[in-house]
């Protein structure tokens, strides 16, 4: 685990780990295939549809755990923002161009089936081993997986390099919970009944 940070200030927190991330992500596309390959075989088929995301600048590119994920069965989604909206997540179809959401990520387009993911592979500035998820502040993770665990259930994935861990992630009450983190040295559980 990384040394620890100060965490009353969740702006000066943010700055923090985005300059530690960056350090870790001189070796990210060997550190997304270890991660891939850390996750566990119990879990490979248990899904059928897997929420992913693109990769925005050195966030650990889920890449290779989605192509392992599909090649067990899954059907791959990846989500499209719209600001102070929940996330819609949308299938990922052979010979579709993105196009770019609200944020100019590139997306599946508006034209793609939508989807509910029952796991999702959520982006990850820094993390605890008791589920908590810093992200990049606009709050549109916590309000789709809140959205998503009303529906019904959802398993939740943290992808993050192992450094971003740090003791305690702040947390409020809208914050949603990690079930699992999988960085590129394994699998951390958090649910256990899962």
């Amino acid at each position: 685990m990384a040394p620890d940070l100060p965490i009353d200030d969740k702006t000066n927190l943010r700055a923090a780990m985005r300059q530690r991330r960056r350090g870790l992500a001189v070796d990210g596309k060997s550190a997304a295939a270890r991660a891939a390959q850390a996750l566990p075989e119990a879990l490979l088929g248990r899904f059928a549809v897997v929420g992913g995301y693109h990769p925005v600048g050195v966030e650990l590119d889920p890449g290779p755990l989605l192509a392992r994920l599909a090649a067990a069965g899954a059907t791959i989604a990846l989500p499209a923002a719209k600001p102070d909206a929940p996330l819609t997540f949308r299938l990922v179809r052979p010979g579709d161009t993105t196009e770019p959401d609200a944020f100019g990520i590139p997306s599946p387009p508006a034209t793609a089936p939508q989807a509910w993911p029952d796991l999702v592979i959520a982006p990850v500035l820094a993390f605890d081993r008791l589920g908590g998820r810093l992200g990049q502040g606009g709050g549109h993770y916590d309000r789709t997986l809140e959205a998503l665990r009303a529906a019904g259930p959802v398993f939740v994935l943290g992808l993050a390099y192992a450094g971003q861990e740090i003791a305690r992630a702040p947390t409020e009450s809208h914050d949603q919970r990690l079930d699992a983190i999988l960085t590129e040295n394994g699998y951390i559980g958090v649910r256990k009944d899962f």
